[in-house]
């Protein structure tokens, strides 16, 4: 009775010794500052500048569409360059060239050109070359001389309304390179110096001024319509759960926020 007794009293004298220990050790465990971890991946403050939000869901660079902004950096003269030639054989230039060669085709809107695969082909490639010089006067020889910023910044809050609109004022107001709106010369004047150039191998009935014109017109009219594209592009993948197509898109980006070019500071 006494050995059972004694036994008893030692296991509890160790347990409280064990216990004794533990408190011991517990404010220990305790000190190394591991709780700030969590909130950096909060980081309200990200939420505050609205090219962060842009930032997060236009996380790595788009295929479809190559200009679509996911650096708040300044693109270099070297780097606007290699835009516009990504730009030229991007697929949405494939697809866009693709699908313009056949309606031209189906109402003969070139008929020098003819019809047939010969009359398509001729139209494909005219519409190709005509967009790779649209690309390079304004992505790069205008947006470097007047330091614009040729890429899309995607607007991230309001309606559709409101963000159609944003696109489609993206034809006549631009970001330069130091963050400032500016008139969007290059989008201006790219597209006509263009449609000059073209003049050179289109056939001669469309080598007139009146026709030159109107075809400025109908190229800026598809350059303005494909900005409302790019602006839903992000949303729409993110939308549909296949974010590895979309440019970086985020399943849960957090509150959307705008941006939009900077106005001159005070």
């Amino acid at each position: 009775m006494w050995r059972g007794s004694s036994a008893l009293g030692l296991i509890v004298m160790f347990l409280a010794f064990a216990d004794t220990g533990a408190a011991q050790q517990e404010p220990k465990q305790k000190e190394p500052p591991e709780a700030p971890a969590p909130k950096q991946e909060n980081a309200p403050a990200k939420h505050e500048n609205p090219l962060n939000e842009t930032i997060q869901i236009l996380g790595r660079r788009s295929i479809f569409f190559p200009d679509l902004a996911t650096s708040p950096k300044p693109l270099t003269s070297k780097q606007k360059f290699e835009l516009s030639g990504d730009e030229s054989i991007a697929p949405s230039r494939l697809v866009s060239s693709a699908l313009g060669a056949g309606l031209g085709q189906a109402a003969d809107s070139l008929p020098g050109y003819g019809q047939g695969m010969s009359g398509y082909g001729k139209r494909f490639g005219s519409s190709m070359a005509s967009a790779a010089s649209d690309h390079f006067f304004e992505t790069f020889l205008l947006a470097s001389l007047l330091h614009r910023d040729p890429r899309y910044f995607v607007l991230l809050r309001g309606g559709a309304g409101y963000r159609i609109k944003y696109a489609l004022s993206r034809t006549v107001v631009t970001r330069t390179d130091d963050g400032r709106s500016a008139v969007n010369w290059p989008g201006v004047l790219g597209p006509l110096l263009a449609e000059s150039l073209a003049n050179s191998y289109l056939p001669v009935r469309e080598q007139t001024a009146g026709r030159t014109f109107r075809r400025y017109g109908f190229r800026v009219g598809l350059n303005t319509a494909s900005k409302v594209v790019r602006e839903y592009w992000p949303t729409i993948f993110r939308s549909l759960r296949i974010s590895k197509i979309a440019p970086g898109a985020a399943p849960n980006p957090g509150p959307a926020t705008p941006f939009e070019p900077r106005a001159p500071r005070a």
